[in-house]
């Protein structure tokens, strides 16, 4: 399994992404500048946080016009996954991958901390390291972090379970003071109606080595990688 990691002029999150799939997980990995037209090679796009374009005009606007995203829309085309983190969550809304948006953090201050978060399903590749309901702590660092969406793509998400992280306090509750940026029903990440495609506010890359203080994001990558490769194993045998 491959993973490529798209770098936009200001990404800078790029180098964390990849230390966690090429240094800690041993996979291959290749950094995908914005301009090119080609990831065919790719099994699982990354687009990360950080400050694509500047941030100009509105958080991801401009980057999902880089050639690459023509790409990365093949790619969800094809079922490939694609996860976007923080500002690549931005960018996914953006292009109408996944639904809704992110707006201005509801106290209008950048936040950078650590948070608690619920784990809502795990029955999909990216949630499969973890239980049900699980508690864990993930960095969050975004100005534009608040996750808005109409009442009936709220319902829509809700009742198809699209919703896989959620803000909530050190015991699990989730209320107004559990949420940090103001999202709507505490949502901090959402996929797809295939599960493929996972955007998400909080940095797993962050909590991913214990000699930076944690390791519950690493599970995020080492689920989709025993989720696959146990697929690929099923597919052989039955060959």
């Amino acid at each position: 399994m491959k993973f490529g990691v798209v770098v936009f002029p200001g990404s800078n999150c790029d180098r964390d992404v990849a230390y966690v799939t090429q240094s800690l997980l041993d996979l291959p990995t290749r950094m995908v500048w914005h301009e090119e037209t080609d990831i065919s090679d790719i099994d699982v796009v990354v687009i990360p946080g950080g400050f694509s374009y500047g941030d100009y005009l509105r958080c991801g606007a401009l980057a999902q016009f880089s050639p690459v995203m023509g790409q990365v829309r093949e790619h969800a085309k094809q079922g490939k996954f694609i996860l976007g983190i923080c500002n690549g969550f931005q960018v996914l809304t953006e292009m109408g991958l996944l639904p809704g948006a992110l707006v201005r953090n509801r106290d209008l201050h950048f936040i950078c901390d650590r948070v608690p978060l619920k784990v809502e399903r795990t029955d999909l590749p990216w949630t499969s390291a973890y239980s049900q309901g699980q508690l864990i702590t993930l960095p969050i660092a975004h100005g534009e972090g608040r996750y808005y969406a109409d009442a009936d793509t709220v319902k829509a998400l809700e009742d198809d379970g699209q919703v896989l992280f959620r803000y909530c306090t050190a015991t699990g509750t989730t209320d107004d003071m559990s949420n940090p940026n103001g999202s709507v029903n505490n949502i901090a990440g959402i996929c797809d109606p295939t599960g493929k495609i996972l955007g998400m506010m909080p940095h797993p890359e962050r909590a991913a080595d214990a000699m930076l203080g944690g390791t519950d994001g690493i599970k995020l990558f080492e689920g989709l990688l025993a989720a696959l490769t146990n697929k690929t194993l099923s597919t052989m045998s039955a060959s």
